[in-house]
């Protein structure tokens, strides 16, 4: 069951305070961990980090080979290599449209300006092990990196008994460069400083347990990051005139990620309300993960009814959701009013899990409110610009007199003097 609230000014401020809530516990104990691995590593290079993948893993770090590549790419099923090669061709195409080129022009001085355009030198990937492996976030970290002309994608994984076949086809479909089983903690602290063969990267992207998020917060700086992820999210704006089953369906797909995963549902009609939660019911029943559906719909989960649409789109603005779906009868009409969120879904024929594996845009998306000023992972994320300022006598001396101004203002002499000396 969802629980069902009727929107009154404070119901629902209570609701968000909730999911809010789940997302602002940080574990010190987590944070402090993390920190110890990162600065012994940083002090002992490579030896501590063989020493906590021993310890966590039970197990050295290594480098797959090619061989090894190829190996578990014949191992998978036909039809998976062919979806996946699908999704990489979609994520490919995606991110082509929007790489941005190289570009100078003549500024109203007469000088020349612009930038150039470059990919970073070297990124790093972090692809969790276990039950938590998926090949889709392999092709949405890597292939965009691959467009924006990223030198070197390294990727790691845990180093468990066996290694994920389809994580490792999707590596060898994205163009990952190196693979390196090594996890945890340690592993973004090898990344972030350089260890031994694992390389230092300048930026690391992808998801992991507790440690390794805590682990890439503490980097920042010292590297880049995508983002701090937080548990899993979806909001479904629907009218009174949308199918309960394909609502409840779309709530449930997120549900299934965490028992801190958030589902909310965002409606101007009771009846829908009501119905989606009759659906929710009957479809828990049937689904695998029911148990952490149920503790996610029963902490983090709800019905918000609302007076009108448009108070959903405000209240959804305020929530910054990961996933946004719009189920109504003319989902662009409402598109104009949100403001906030990380991936837009229009329409009943646009359910978030097309987003998670196949449409082409990322699945790598802020959470936690973070959508109010982050943005998704891009090939814009694996690029970095470099100024461009071109001037010759004739177009620096009409300007000199102002650029002297303003360091003498600044008292900054030998600016002016910089200045100066070109035209005494």
């Amino acid at each position: 069951m969802i629980q069902i609230v009727q929107a009154d000014g404070a119901a629902e401020q209570a609701v968000i305070a909730g999911m809010k809530a789940r997302s602002a516990a940080k574990n010190a104990e987590i944070q402090q961990s993390a920190a110890a691995i990162l600065e012994d590593v940083r002090v002992r290079g490579y030896a501590a980090v063989e020493e906590y993948s021993l310890r966590f893993d039970k197990a050295k770090p290594r480098e797959l080979t090619q061989e090894e590549l190829d190996a578990a790419y014949r191992r998978c099923p036909g039809e998976l290599i062919a979806a996946l090669e699908h999704a990489a061709a979609n994520i490919r195409d995606y991110n082509e449209k929007l790489l941005v080129k190289s570009q100078e022009w003549t500024s109203p001085d007469g000088g020349v300006v612009g930038r150039v355009v470059r990919g970073l030198s070297r990124v790093g990937i972090y692809v969790p092990g276990g039950t938590a492996a998926y090949p889709s976030s392999v092709l949405m970290n890597a292939v965009p990196a691959k467009v924006a002309g990223v030198g070197e994608i390294v990727m790691v994984t845990p180093p468990t008994e066996n290694l994920s076949d389809p994580v490792l086809a999707a590596a060898k479909i994205a163009g990952v460069d190196r693979v390196i089983a090594v996890g945890g903690a340690q592993a973004v602290a090898a990344l972030t400083y350089g260890a031994g063969f694992i390389p230092q990267v300048d930026k690391l992207v992808g998801p992991g347990n507790a440690y390794v998020a805590a682990a890439k917060r503490l980097a920042y700086g010292t590297l880049d990051i995508d983002m701090v992820a937080g548990p899993s999210e979806v909001l479904v704006i629907a009218d009174g005139k949308a199918n309960p089953k394909f609502v409840a369906a779309d709530l449930l797909s997120q549900a299934e990620h965490d028992k801190l995963a958030s589902a909310v549902l965002l409606t101007d009609s009771m009846e829908l309300a009501q119905a989606v939660d009759g659906e929710i019911v009957r479809q828990t029943g049937y689904l695998s993960r029911s148990e952490i559906m149920e503790c996610s719909l029963r902490d983090f989960g709800c019905a918000i009814v609302c007076k009108s649409l448009a108070d959903c789109a405000a209240l959804a603005n305020e929530i910054a959701p990961e996933h946004l779906e719009i189920v109504t009868e003319d989902p662009r009409a409402l598109l104009p009013a949100i403001q906030n969120a990380g991936a837009v879904f229009l329409g009943a024929w646009s359910p978030e899990p097309l987003g998670d594996y196949l449409a082409g845009p990322d699945h790598v998306l802020p959470t936690s409110g973070t959508a109010r000023f982050f943005s998704p992972l891009s090939v814009d994320s694996f690029l970095k610009t470099i100024s461009i300022i071109q001037y010759d006598q004739s177009s620096l001396a009409p300007i000199q007199e102002q650029i002297v101004t303003l360091a003498e203002a600044e008292k900054l002499t030998a600016h002016a003097n910089s200045i100066r000396v070109r035209f005494e």
